[in-house]
């Protein structure tokens, strides 16, 4: 499936019925009152995080939608049928902007959200509403209420356990592959990756969701290389593994570069548990890799993994590491959710609310 992270689309949510001029014609009964009933509601459009989604390319090839109108009333009091809402499913992770592409409307990050982006339009009133002592047989009705439209931006940040970062061809890719059944394009040379890829890992009676994100360069969070697209994709990520290439000529500026481009993108962002891990190792012999670990972990402050996906080295101590520290990310997440208040939570409209108090279906 081709992976989709930004979309732009058109929604217009449905207009109401109108309300009827009739009259009520029988006989025996020459002067009938005003039966005329009121108009259906129109549909809303409704966001909805659905599960087993991770890409946004339904909205590739279809970008306009628009919910049906809700039908006009009838007489002999027929109220006219709503129209249903019109559901848009997008992953978990989906962050919803207006068209100035900056003004968050919605953040949907849990399975349960639901959002009324364009409320339906309310039916119109049936000239049974304008009998009056003075008007015994009013000709007018109103029309329904226009539906809402507007141009919005769907822009995912993907939700996983654990993220991958380095520079473009530090192995993040190779390790992804080795460790999960994920099948990334891999090469020797920088941005093999070109869009994150995602994989699960299965680690003792457990799992997480492992994302290999695409190599950052110096200038990453002003858009340069991959950009910030990409950056978006790590701040969703609970644990961070760094990888550095060992035989890179300069490790530690390699580590500086990515961390420099972190801490400018988002503070949050650099503040996540990180594990620093040298790649590559089956590349260098016993005493260069001695002195390289040893040089960074003393410019680091503490210890530094390593390991070789190419021979399987040290990749399940890296593994337990992340896992150690993902079930930690995990317990804060669940006591997050579980403070969350009610009205953080989307909802859907109330029956009550989305009905109007004129949504019976048309009467036979």
């Amino acid at each position: 499936m081709q992976f989709l992270d930004e979309a732009k689309i058109y929604i217009k949510s449905g207009d109401g019925g109108a309300g009827c001029v009739s009259f009520r014609r029988e006989k025996f009964i020459p002067y009938g009152g005003p039966d005329g009933g009121d108009g259906g509601r129109g549909g809303s459009v409704i966001v909805k995080v659905a599960t087993g989604l991770n890409t946004l390319i339904d909205y590739r090839f279809k970008q306009h939608f628009k919910a049906k109108k809700g039908e006009h009333g009838m007489g002999k009091q027929r109220y006219g049928k709503s129209a249903e809402d019109l559901i848009l499913t997008v992953p978990a992770g989906t962050q919803i902007f207006e068209e100035d592409k900056e003004t968050l409307i919605a953040d949907l990050t849990h399975p349960e959200d639901v959002l009324v982006l364009a409320k339906g339009g309310k039916g119109g009133l049936g000239n049974i509403h304008f009998k009056s002592s003075t008007n015994q047989a009013p000709r007018v009705a109103t029309p329904g209420d226009p539906g809402q439209e507007r141009w919005v931006w769907l822009r995912l940040k993907l939700l996983s356990d654990g993220g991958l970062i380095g520079l473009p061809n530090a192995g993040k890719s190779t390790f992804l592959s080795t460790v999960t059944a994920a099948k990334p394009k891999i090469a020797d040379y920088p941005f093999t990756t070109l869009t994150p890829q995602l994989g699960v890992v299965r680690q003792g009676d457990g799992e997480f969701v492992l994302a290999d994100i695409p190599g950052l360069i110096e200038g990453a969070h002003e858009g340069k290389g991959l950009g910030t697209r990409f950056l978006g994709h790590v701040e969703r990520c609970g644990v961070l593994l760094h990888l550095l290439d060992a035989t890179s000529e300069d490790v530690l500026a390699d580590y500086h570069t990515v961390r420099d481009e972190l801490e400018a993108y988002s503070d949050a962002l650099a503040k996540k548990t990180e594990l620093v891990a040298l790649s590559k190792v089956d590349l260098l012999d016993k005493k260069a890799l001695t002195k390289t670990r040893a040089a960074v972990e003393k410019a680091l402050g503490h210890s530094v993994l390593t390991l070789s996906s190419a021979s399987r080295e040290g990749v399940d101590d890296a593994l337990a590491a992340m896992s150690r520290e993902i079930a930690e990310f995990r317990a804060r997440e669940q006591e997050n959710l579980a403070a969350r208040a009610p009205s953080d939570t989307y909802a859907p409209i109330e029956e009550s609310d989305h009905q109007g108090g004129h949504a019976h279906d048309a009467a036979s």
